[in-house]
């Protein structure tokens, strides 16, 4: 039986009929409960999924989608170590590197725990010593600044949670470098002082095109300031786990850190992947934000799918994204600190589940993940809020914001809440025809001039939305809310029968710039694609002379 045929999904496209008939206006005006019906709490965040085109049925059916397609025992079998990425023979046990107590989880007949204990250890006394200046640069004095250079999950994730937990950043300044584009290195490196600073080359396999260009660029660099080459075991180190190539470029065993493979690079943040934010807050509060995603893979685990916040947000996605046709999905951080998280999720999902084929390689006759994007409020209402408001298009949307600032500062929370508050309100209910012609009389307009406004200033409201509260934004609040999303997306790998941890799709572009670059080279060189490739190489070659 098939996902599209099965009861349940049957049985939500009667439920859309239903539902269609009322508005979510309707559904509060109906339920007085529904807000208590409708929000969650687990692990430090709140969650308000009342402003959903949703009634109680519609989620008793959308859990039994979710029991359909197996997902408490899938969970079970991820977090047990199985071997769920089936297109590579790997398990997937990002979950293993925040687990806080001592239960085995055995990967080959070998329990990883150890090893993961071991791995955090030796991160704790590297970050120790560069933290306290034990470790110094060439010059004597203590390390002001790391470059990190990765591209991927090597980049976005430390990225994004250095911009996050900044406030509690007392170490040295973190840079990223991730485009193979020179600028963004030079731009990075042009500010630095080359005695005092210290670069971390984050590849697995030490041969990430992108990463080793730039890192070979950064080495010239350091070099061309006065360095000698065995000034570069001080100066750099390594996330990887070819050691021979690492040794090669000069780094020093004892600062090599390694992961595993059955860490995939966009869940990679939790291992040594994290040390630009473990070298920024410290180990204690990388061990706090380890321990907030274990409490959500804790809820996770043992809630009821119907209490179950990653589950809940997942079939909501699915619920928008193959009933109702929604082809994107916002999410919008109120806390400006979070402004990276968005483009982190964009590759946590558009990466996992932007798939076309089952587990079994059979081609899916629906819809399976979003585009996934979003920017800080309250910029973006002054930006794209217009296209959310009174575009074409559904677009549901998650609403994040903390309680409590970073930093008080007159009114500025308060305003910035009352957004967040108003926004979600505005995209339920919306405004109709007879409330602006009620506004406009009360200013003395003409029948004309209203009915002219009239349909411009119109609301269909009706817009679904998420509510996800904390109390202030932490390391744990932000392990939480990773560890959330990383779930959801799994969940929704699992009813759409995908495989989430695998991306076959950034292959082919890799292996066409091989067969291009040396074209690019060489002015002799055949050029043999189709006709507007071939063009835009010799227009380039053009212009480049």
């Amino acid at each position: 039986m098939t996902m599209e045929s099965s009861p349940a999904w049957l049985a939500l496209q009667e439920e859309l009929r239903q539902v269609g008939k009322k508005t979510i206006r309707e559904f509060f005006q109906e339920d007085t409960q529904r807000f208590e019906r409708f929000s969650l709490e687990a692990a430090g965040l709140f969650l308000d999924y009342s402003k959903n085109r949703i009634r109680p049925h519609t989620m008793e059916v959308l859990m039994d989608l979710a029991a359909q397609a197996h997902v408490e025992d899938r969970r079970d079998r991820m977090f047990r170590g199985d071997a769920i990425n089936n297109t590579e023979g790997r398990a997937v046990l990002h979950t293993a590197l925040r687990q806080r107590g001592d239960d085995p989880v055995v990967v080959d007949g070998h329990n990883v725990i150890p090893d993961i204990r071991a791995s955090l250890a030796r991160l704790r006394q590297f970050s120790d010593d560069v933290r306290s200046g034990r470790i110094k640069g060439i010059g004597g004095e203590p390390f002001t600044d790391v470059v990190n250079i990765g591209i991927g999950g090597s980049d976005l994730g430390g990225v994004m949670t250095c911009e996050a937990l900044k406030p509690f950043s007392d170490g040295p300044r973190c840079h990223f470098v991730s485009n193979v584009d020179s600028s963004h290195l030079t731009e990075t490196l042009k500010r630095l002082d080359w005695q005092k600073t210290l670069f971390v080359i984050a590849s697995k396999t030490f041969t990430t095109q992108e990463t080793m260009t730039n890192a070979r660029s950064a080495r010239e660099w350091f070099l061309n300031q006065g360095a000698r080459e065995a000034d570069i075991s001080q100066h750099f180190a390594a996330v990887s786990t070819n050691l021979e190539a690492t040794a090669s470029f000069g780094i020093a065993a004892d600062r090599v850190f390694g992961f595993w493979d059955w860490v995939g690079g966009r869940y990679s943040i939790w291992s040594a992947i994290g040390l630009p934010l473990i070298l920024a807050i410290g180990m204690d509060r990388f061990e706090e934000f380890l321990t907030g995603a274990w409490e959500m893979d804790t809820h996770f685990r043992q809630a009821p799918l119907e209490r179950n916040m990653p589950v809940v947000l997942a079939v909501l996605g699915v619920w928008y994204r193959d009933f109702f046709g929604a082809e994107s999905h916002a999410v919008l951080p109120y806390d400006q600190y979070l402004h990276r998280f968005p483009a982190y999720l964009q590759q946590l999902d558009m990466e996992s589940n932007g798939k076309r084929v089952t587990r079994d390689g059979t081609v899916i006759p629906f819809a399976t993940g979003p585009i996934v994007w979003g920017e800080p409020g309250t910029n973006g209402q002054h930006a794209f809020f217009q296209l959310i408001h009174q575009g074409q298009s559904l677009i549901p949307a998650d609403f994040l914001a903390a309680a409590n600032p970073q930093h008080p500062l007159g009114d500025h929370h308060r305003i910035l809440m009352s957004n967040f508050l108003a926004q979600t309100e505005a995209l339920m209910n919306g405004r109709s025809a007879e409330e602006v012609r009620r506004e406009l009389e009360e200013s003395g307009l003409s029948e004309e001039q209203m009915a002219t406004l009239i349909p411009h200033r119109v609301f269909p409201g009706n817009k679904p939305t998420n509510s996800i509260l904390f109390k202030t934004l932490d390391p744990r609040t932000l392990g939480a809310l990773i560890a959330l999303y990383e779930h959801k997306v799994f969940v929704q790998g699992c009813i759409w029968d995908i495989n989430s941890f695998d991306q076959w799709g950034v292959e082919l572009g890799k292996k066409l710039a091989g067969v291009i670059l040396p074209q690019l080279k060489d002015d002799a060189a055949v050029v043999d694609h189709d006709a507007s490739t071939n063009g835009l190489i010799n227009q380039y070659k053009a212009w480049r002379n």
